[in-house]
Order: C-alpha cells, then sequence, then structure tokens
C-alpha cells in the first residue's frame, strides 16, 4: 500500500515538474509582456474591436512567441549549461528532453500562425517571420558578433506593428513608427541587460555589448540610441496617431530613461546600467498605453 502511494506521488510530482518545465520553456511572463505590445498596437489602429480578432492575436501571438523561445532554448541547450541564469531551464537540468521541447515548440508555431492566419494573412507572415529570424539568425548570431542585437531588433519590433495590422489589415507609415520606436527602445534594453549580465554572457561566449566590453564605448552607444528614443517617440503625433498631451508625456518618458544612460556614460556604474535596464522594462507599455488613451 505504501509502494502505492509512494508511486502516485511519484507520478504527480513528475507530472507537475514537466508542467512547469513547458511554462518555462515558453517564458510565460516575457511572452505575455510581448502580447501586451501587440495588444496595445491594436488598439492604438482606428476603427472599431473586434473582440474574436483580439482573440486570435492575443493567442496567436502568445503562441509564436512561446515557440520562438523554446527553440531558443534548444538551440542554445549546451550554452545555457554554462550561465548561473539558464542552467535551471528545464533542457538543461533534464526536465525536458529536446525531443520533447522541439515537438512542443513546433506545435505552439503551427496553433499560433494559424490563429495569426485567420485575422489576416499579413499578420501570419509577419509572426513567421519574427519566429525565423529570432531563432535562425539572432540566436546563433549572439556567439559571432555584437551585430546580434541588430539584428534581434528586427524581429523584437514586430509585437506593436503586428497588433495595428491585425487592426487595420494594411501596412503603412503608422505602423511603421511603431516598429521604429519599438526598434529603438530594443538597443538600451538589451545592451543595458548585456552590462548587467555581461559576466554569465561571456561564460556562453556571447558577444552582446557594442565593444564587447562595460567601457565607455559601448556607454555611449546606450546612450546615444537611449536619446533617439525621444525624437522617434513624437513621431505618432505628426502623424495624428496621437495627440500632443502623450507626446509630451513620451518627451518626459524619454528624459527619465536617458538621465540614468547619461550617468553611465559618465560612471561606467553598474547601478546606472541595471536603472536604464528596469526603466526600459516600464517605458514601452506605459509608451503604448498612453498612445492608447490618447486616443480613446
Amino acid at each position: 500500500m505504501q509502494k502505492e502511494v509512494k508511486e502516485s506521488s511519484s507520478a504527480q510530482f513528475s507530472v507537475k515538474l514537466k508542467v512547469k518545465g513547458y511554462a518555462d520553456l515558453l517564458k510565460l511572463r516575457l511572452s505575455a509582456l510581448v502580447v501586451v505590445s501587440a495588444i496595445l498596437g491594436y488598439f492604438i489602429a482606428p476603427g472599431e474591436a473586434d473582440l474574436t480578432a483580439v482573440v486570435y492575436l492575443f493567442l496567436g501571438g502568445f503562441l509564436v512567441t512561446g515557440a520562438s523561445n523554446a527553440l531558443n532554448q534548444v538551440w542554445e541547450r549546451d550554452l545555457d549549461k554554462l550561465m548561473s541564469r539558464t542552467q535551471n531551464r528545464p533542457i538543461p537540468t533534464g526536465v525536458l528532453s529536446v525531443k520533447e521541447s522541439l515537438f512542443f515548440a513546433v506545435c505552439c508555431f503551427l496553433i499560433g500562425i494559424f490563429l495569426l492566419w485567420k485575422i489576416n494573412f499579413s499578420c501570419a507572415v509577419l509572426g513567421a517571420f519574427a519566429l525565423g529570424s529570432y531563432v535562425f539568425v539572432y540566436t546563433p548570431l549572439k556567439t559571432v558578433s555584437p551585430i546580434a542585437v541588430l539584428v534581434g531588433a528586427f524581429p523584437g519590433s514586430i509585437p506593436p506593428m503586428l497588433g495595428y495590422v491585425a487592426a487595420s489589415g494594411t501596412f503603412g507609415l503608422e505602423p511603421g513608427i511603431l516598429f521604429f520606436i519599438q526598434f529603438f527602445w530594443q538597443f538600451p534594453h538589451f545592451w543595458s541587460i548585456a552590462w548587467s549580465l555581461d559576466e554569465d554572457y561571456k561564460k556562453a561566449g556571447f558577444k552582446m555589448l557594442p565593444s564587447g566590453f562595460r567601457d565607455k564605448k559601448s556607454a555611449f552607444q546606450i546612450m546615444l540610441y537611449t536619446a533617439f528614443l525621444i525624437p522617434v517617440s513624437m513621431l505618432p503625433w505628426v502623424v495624428e496617431i496621437s495627440g500632443v498631451f502623450s507626446m509630451f508625456l513620451a518627451i518626459i518618458f524619454g528624459i527619465l530613461i536617458l538621465i540614468p544612460a547619461v550617468r553611465l556614460h559618465q560612471s561606467l556604474k553598474m547601478k546606472y546600467a541595471k536603472q536604464v535596464m528596469f526603466y526600459s522594462f516600464a517605458y514601452l507599455p506605459l509608451l503604448l498605453l498612453i498612445f492608447f488613451l490618447d486616443k480613446v
């Protein structure tokens, strides 16, 4: 009897571990944040919202993003063992096999692309491009050259444009501007993360900082691209996506994130890199949110 209870408990523990492993493979919080920017992009677009399209966008975007994260972990499974921040991921720990992870990722991708296709063909193309360029171009480049951040900025900038195209059905200047805001945002965001995790990244051979080091050159690039965010974030007002109020808030947000970037360039202190990183997490969703609220 005790043996049966132990076997039952062991089986339940194993199932829970597997479920958690699949959740970690998807990177739930990151995937949710990406989908939020797509949903906000949808509501920034003119016209009435279609609830069915919003649901398809949420689920399809989440699954394609999760599939990208999962395939990234399959690709980097040997490198993940070398870094403190990734050594407990499901593949390095043996919770999930490579075959299980790959099968799960492919299923998520196919279902996600189908749901995006149900919105319109352009959304499916954008989703497929985002995954393909992230997994098969950006991921292998991370150990080759710092240019990986530039390459990764393209698929990383798609979510708000995807949302806008889901609502409007067409490409144009407006979704392009949302794309470029997120494009420029990614440089201070990912470089500040790379600055904070440079020692861990070097264990796996990742070349993420512009100069390869925590030096003035890398700090200058972080400061420069943070400064670019201010004029770029004003473009929605220029093309009348948003009003004057949101433009002024966008400028204020830009200045707030620029201040620690300037201090980082002056001092090269870790605390300022972390401030840029944390501010950047809040910057993008807040910016998209005020564009939406200004429309309302």
